[in-house]
């Protein structure tokens, strides 16, 4: 007792010390002692294995690095003992003694339980493989680094997708394609030769929230990437990342026959092409057992496909799939497709497209299908196409990094724009039936699952840009794991391990965190409108550019505003966009009586004066959520201000600015946006709104050319 009391006691002076100087590079890994987690670690004296394994040896380094942070003394392996964590797989007899109910829980599931040894109080952590011991003791640490005890553990968990990947948009010259966290982390100009720390690190922070897999290149590919010269730098990558449980992939170009292969076409029905792919994923697998495989980006914003030889995405798809088949790869084919010869609605395009290819692609083919069917915006209803291929595999495609929501220095937590999208019925085949139901649920015996996240990393020492942007890559882990998890309790956790389990801290993080993305979405484009930002970049507001080459790229497509209304017509009297949801949406959303508010604009063009829920008229109600936005932006940085000396002042001070830089940017788009609907809609601004500062003209005049992220 008295030994407790004092490491309970050395913990509460570590944490009444002034804060050490952090960057966030740690990330939600910092294992810092706190009163709460020294009271709940000290219980764990040591760490116990009887396996020789390089996963299990990271498995032991964590916890050993995790507990001696938590307790503020030294916790290492040692022999059996009263508090010892004891970890392993059936191939250890301690484990396999016990008896413990591993069956089902496949290779990355795990055990947690409290249990007795030879005598000995223990907590184990058991899994039927090495990389489920490595997730079951990352589980154990986050228990602790939240506050909650270990004394009576009793968990068992495992991952309801096979495939949780990132996806990098990084290009072989380390630009990265909408990305706002410095240069992409792949050196390749010093692979193989140098390996930076930082890939091992990187590898970790995936391990942590049980991420098995990253696409390393742009979806915009080089086929520069599958050459002899890039192939070793792959494989050393691959063999960093391996014990961490991660495979890694490829965007394959699908031009690359002709543009590395000396081929003169890349038609996927010639017996050639089929050849060189074949002896292409040959050439990979006998450097890389594990490649995970391709992922395809084709037919889209003038990438190369089968379409360009009038053959179908399943032709083309299933061509690579037999090439990777033999090896155990997959090939994920992107259904982000539009194409400005289709005069089609950009939101009914892959639907389309797709819909009537379901079953016709390979078993190891699974279609990727973004969460809304425009581009990662602010809020769209969930994709048509979940829901409608029963007999295709699907993974969904999430943007963690900031392209659509204020780049990296706009605090938007996407947590609780994914839960609305996993959350959604899309009845189909029944009522109830949610997009988590169609992603978890495989078409088949053994066919693959999986969610793809379009990766916010960079070379900045905080990796993502911005500090609450490190929350979008762990709440993506930890909803990739289970699509079913609550966006709050990821928010409460991540808040609780990066900043402080302090419930003084945890609560007002916790609080600005759910309200963010809202607040972006009112100050940006409520109510259902969507792309409405300057070109290029995304930077910055741009409702009125209608001069782009395609006339789906200009946002007056999407706003359809006029002197009458406002909004989108995708009912039977316009695109008829909803028709390819399931009927009870369809008869739902099409009737602007009975659609949410939240979606009015998105699917219905509506007058100006049209009354809302609210009991104020459209023009009203949007004016009325733009300065919503930028009141909640101002809330959120008083319940920041308040929480100085709580949180160190390095990470503090650079929150504080970002905030200050969010709501001058909310500012600007609120007042622009008022100011050209007001002249578009020739209305009056709504008694006692404050008028934009500056007339329409200044604000159209607005040019930021150097804005990062934009695709080269």
């Amino acid at each position: 007792m008295v030994k407790w009391i004092g490491l309970v006691a050395l913990a509460g002076m570590l944490w009444s010390a002034p804060a050490c100087a952090e960057d966030g590079y740690d990330l939600w890994l910092r294992y810092r002692a706190s009163p709460a987690t020294a009271a709940q670690a000290a219980v764990a004296t040591g760490v116990v294995r009887d396996e020789r394994d390089p996963t299990i040896d990271l498995a032991a380094a964590e916890l050993a690095r995790g507990l001696s942070g938590l307790t503020g003394r030294s916790v290492g392996e040692s022999a059996i003992g009263d508090g010892s964590v004891v970890i392993g797989t059936p191939r250890s007899p301690r484990i396999a003694a016990l008896r413990l109910p591993l069956e089902g829980l496949g290779r990355e599931g795990y055990v947690l339980r409290s249990a007795t040894i030879d005598g000995r109080r223990v907590t184990v952590v058991a899994a039927n493989a090495p990389v489920g011991v490595l997730y079951g003791s990352f589980r154990l640490l986050r228990t602790l680094q939240t506050g909650s005890s270990i004394a009576a553990l009793n968990v068992r968990d495992r991952p309801k997708l096979d495939l949780r990947l990132l996806n990098h948009w990084d290009n072989p010259d380390r630009y990265v394609e909408r990305g706002y966290a410095g240069r992409s982390l792949w050196d390749w100009q010093k692979l193989p030769g140098f390996a930076d720390p930082r890939y091992t690190e990187y590898a970790r922070a995936n391990a942590s929230v049980g991420i098995n897999g990253t696409v390393l290149n742009n979806v915009n590919a080089s086929a520069d990437m599958l050459t002899p010269a890039f192939l070793p730098k792959i494989e050393t990558l691959a063999g960093i990342f391996r014990p961490w449980g991660i495979k890694v992939y490829l965007s394959a170009r699908f031009s690359a026959p002709i543009e590395v292969g000396g081929l003169k076409t890349a038609d996927p029905l010639d017996p050639q092409v089929a050849a060189w792919w074949k002896a292409k994923a040959d050439e990979i697998y006998a450097r890389i057992p594990d490649f995970g495989g391709f992922l395809v980006k084709a037919n889209s914003e003038g990438q190369p496909g089968p379409g360009d030889y009038h053959r179908s995405h399943a032709e083309g798809a299933n061509m690579l799939a037999a090439a990777l088949k033999p090896h155990g790869g997959v090939v994920m084919w992107r259904a982000f497709v539009y194409a400005s010869e289709k005069p089609e609605d950009r939101v009914r395009q892959a639907y389309s497209e797709f819909a009537p290819l379901d079953g016709k692609f390979a078993d190891n083919v699974i279609v990727q299908v973004k969460n809304g069917a425009i581009d990662f915006q602010p809020r769209e209803p969930f994709h048509q196409l979940f829901g409608a291929m029963p007999r295709t595999p699907l993974m969904m495609e999430v943007q963690i990094t900031k392209e659509y929501l204020g780049f990296a220095t706009h605090l938007a937590y996407l947590g609780t724009m994914w839960e609305e999208v996993l959350k959604s019925d899309t009845y189909r085949p029944r009522a109830g039936t949610t997009v988590a139901d169609t992603l978890e649920r495989p078409v088949r015996p053994g066919a693959p699952t999986g969610i793809a996240g379009v990766a916010n990393i960079g070379t900045d020492r905080n990796w993502s840009g911005s500090q609450f942007d490190q929350a979008n890559w762990y709440a993506f882990g930890r909803l990739a794991w289970d699509p079913q998890g609550s966006a709050g309790e990821i928010a409460r956790d991540w808040a609780a391990m990066t900043w402080s389990p302090d419930p003084a801290v945890v609560a007002p993080v916790t609080a600005m965190m759910l309200r963010s993305r809202e607040a972006v979405v009112d100050y940006m484009m409520p109510l259902g409108l969507n792309h409405l930002f300057a070109t290029g970049h995304h930077y910055g507001p741009g409702p009125w550019v209608n001069d782009l080459a395609r006339e789906d790229w200009n946002p007056t497509y999407f706003h359809k505003a006029d002197r009458s209304g406002i909004g989108f017509d995708r009912t039977r009297t316009g695109s008829d966009a909803v028709s390819q949801y399931a009927p009870a949406l369809t008869r739902t959303w099409g009737d602007p009586k009975r659609v949410p508010e939240k979606l009015l604009l998105w699917f219905h063009h509506v007058s100006w004066d049209r009354r809302m829920e609210s009991g104020r008229t459209l023009w009203e109600e949007l004016v009325a959520h733009y300065d919503h936005g930028v009141a909640e932006v101002a809330a959120m940085q008083e319940q920041w201000a308040a929480l100085e000396g709580k949180v160190d002042p390095q990470r503090f001070a650079e929150v504080t600015q970002f905030l200050a830089i969010q709501r001058g940017e909310a500012q600007w788009w609120r007042d622009a946006s008022i100011a050209y609907f007001a002249e578009v809609s020739g209305r009056p601004l709504p008694a006692g709104t404050v008028p934009p500062p500056q007339p329409l003209a200044y604000y159209k005049a607005i040019r930021t050319p150097y804005a990062p992220g934009n695709g080269k």
